[in-house]
């Protein structure tokens, strides 16, 4: 499969990277040659340097072979125009990065007819992040599978947790009434992400996924030493673009209280969130977070333009009490840091974008693709096809790598857990966690 991607930045990175592993046929096209020459070092694609819009470029890089062309540059007016372009010239499937969610929403243009397949807004996947993550106010990592069906959960352990110093095949045989399969721990002080086995051992601050069926969440508290609380009134920083699409998500089921330094933008995003309170002052001032009640909030959600600011105001609304802080976050380096510092969760639009953009990149069975903050890995959704490798045994005799582990299965609307004498069957949607290495021979089992 040829794949060119326009713009080598965070999210062009990240998907050459993803696509690397399965020695892809990829072109990386940027004007920046320093970002070239990283790329490079660190991942096995083709680069060229210039402007992506320049016909001549396009078909020096063979755009008329192109199985897909990615145009994720920073200019959304950019990937507008090389979308139409390599379209034209002979793509076969075109997706844009854009900025403006109207277009994503807007039904009464055809994109396709214009020739941008898809189009992915980092904004629009970063606000309905943090709703999702609000909604499942005790843990800091949430995906949802088919509304909430099948959930993969993410969350520190507390010391008071009955699982400490339980192997995961104990807890196992010792919490049978609960639906439950462990498919990642992040020890604590580590990058490292393991994906357990029977004899890995639960320890206090460990970062812990779970993958569990909507009706087990609560008792997931249990298990995590977690007290369930309801989140009400949340504090926005950052009235931007995410601010003000997380502000408007949130305001039907939340009381919302939104800070913006700039004047004449406090004023518009007032007039645009009639159900808002909106204040005009420094998020970044500790007088003004106390006058605005900020201990009494349920959750800080800190979405400024400015990575240390959120970072930073988020720890001042930890230590005034808030359960709940989520900071959105520009450097993708600063993802694995949030169980380290105390926030609770770090998002990267960036990182979001790359990973719904992924999904469309993926053979037609992967019906969904997600990102976890806190560990460098994916979750995949397959339709498991008849006859596909992975319905000849049951799990335990299915050799699937290492790196890689079953989260479940929703069966005609029902979620299943895959234990060792599960049979996957044909019609099943299949949910995998896998190290982005492993994505491609995961793949073969569902082929």
């Amino acid at each position: 499969m040829k794949i060119i991607i326009a713009g080598a930045g965070d999210v062009g990175f990240h998907l050459a990277k993803l696509l690397s592993f399965e020695s892809q046929d990829i072109y990386l096209i940027d004007s920046d040659s320093e970002k070239l020459e990283y790329a490079s070092s660190h991942i096995d694609v083709i680069t060229k340097k210039g402007d992506a819009t320049s016909l001549k470029l396009l078909k020096e890089v063979g755009i008329a072979q192109a199985d897909i062309f990615l145009a994720v540059t920073e200019s959304q007016n950019t990937n507008f125009t090389i979308s139409v372009l390599a379209k034209k010239l002979g793509a076969k499937k075109t997706i844009a990065r854009i900025s403006n969610h109207e277009f994503t929403q807007n039904s009464e243009i055809d994109f396709a007819e214009i020739g941008i397949d898809f189009m992915i807004s980092p904004g629009e996947l970063a606000s309905d992040e943090i709703k999702m993550l609000l909604n499942q106010s005790a843990f800091n990592d949430t995906i949802q599978f088919e509304n909430g069906t099948l959930n993969i959960l993410g969350s520190t352990l507390d010391y008071n947790s009955p699982l400490i110093n339980l192997t995961v095949q104990e807890a196992r045989n010792r919490f049978k009434d609960i639906d439950f399969i462990t498919i990642a721990i992040k020890p604590e002080k580590s990058n490292e992400t393991i994906i357990p086995r029977g004899n890995t051992v639960y320890r206090a601050n460990d970062q812990i996924y779970f993958s569990t069926p909507k009706e087990s969440i609560k008792k997931l508290y249990q298990l995590m030493g977690k007290t369930q609380f309801g989140v009400k009134d949340v504090m926005i920083l950052g009235g931007g673009k995410i601010g003000v699409k997380a502000a408007r998500n949130l305001c039907d089921n939340f009381n919302i209280k939104l800070i913006e330094i700039d004047k004449d933008r406090a004023f518009e995003v007032a007039e645009k969130i009639p159900a808002a309170l909106v204040i005009k002052g420094d998020g970044r001032d500790v007088e003004l977070l106390e006058e605005e009640n900020i201990s009494e909030m349920d959750a800080f959600v800190a979405v400024t333009g400015h990575s240390e600011t959120n970072i930073m105001s988020c720890l001042v609304a930890k230590s005034k009490g808030v359960k709940k802080t989520i900071a959105l976050v520009e450097n993708m380096d600063y993802i694995n840091i949030s169980q380290t510092i105390g926030i609770d969760t770090l998002i990267n639009k960036k990182l979001l974008a790359a990973s719904a953009i992924f999904k469309h990149v993926r053979k037609g069975v992967v019906l969904k693709l997600a990102n976890l903050h806190n560990v460098d890995a994916e979750v995949l959704e397959f339709l498991v096809k008849e006859n596909s490798p992975v319905t000849k045994n049951i799990v335990r005799d299915i050799k699937i790598t290492k790196k890689a582990v079953f989260g479940g299965v929703i069966r005609k609307g029902v979620a299943m857990m895959t234990f060792g004498d599960f049979q996957i069957m044909a019609g099943d949607k299949a949910v995998v966690f896998c190290l982005p290495e492993a994505i491609h021979k995961v793949e073969k089992l569902f082929n």
